[in-house]
């Protein structure tokens, strides 16, 4: 068999010659048509339902906020996964959608489902809302700007506020 490949290929060398050029010319032009991006999106489709409960404890924004969330959510059609994370006055609420799912029809499920779930929320308890649409490359990251001991006096809440915004 490669025997055959081979005389066929030492007799006909324009033909393969031109086999060879057509290949080059097709990678080509499939590698310009490629889209390349310097981080690709690899993520799922996802939806965050973020709820903010300053005045709650950890177990509280859980049994009060997260959970009638998801139990509302939990029946949407073509989630794949849904998890939760429940901080100091924080719920964040990630809904996993099949790829195909269109993120718009997503968010109108989940903002249906959410007025559901309000109902079953302490009335002022929690401010609920969507996050809005981007990429699964960030995560939330929560910090504390705080002064050392003996420059009290350098720093004023505007000056942190300041560096919060233009040097972290």
């Amino acid at each position: 068999m490669i025997e055959r490949i081979i005389s066929f290929s030492v007799k006909n060398k324009f033909i393969v010659g031109l086999f060879i050029v057509a290949l080059i010319g097709w990678g080509s032009y499939s590698l310009s048509k490629l889209p390349i991006d310097a981080i690709p999106d690899i993520t799922n489709n996802q939806v965050q339902v973020i709820s903010q409960a300053p005045s709650l404890a950890v177990q509280e924004v859980e049994s009060f906020i997260t959970a009638p969330i998801e139990v509302a959510v939990a029946n949407i059609p073509d989630i794949i996964e849904l998890r939760s994370i429940s901080r100091l006055g924080l719920s964040v609420i990630t809904v996993v959608f099949e790829d195909g799912v269109d993120i718009y029809w997503a968010r109108q499920q989940l903002t249906e489902r959410l007025k559901e779930a309000e109902e079953s929320i302490p009335t002022g308890l929690a401010k609920i809302s969507l996050a809005p649409i981007s990429t699964g490359l960030g995560e939330i990251y929560q910090y504390h700007l705080s002064v050392r001991k003996g420059h009290e006096k350098e720093f004023n809440p505007m000056k942190l506020r300041t560096l919060q915004d233009w040097v972290v």
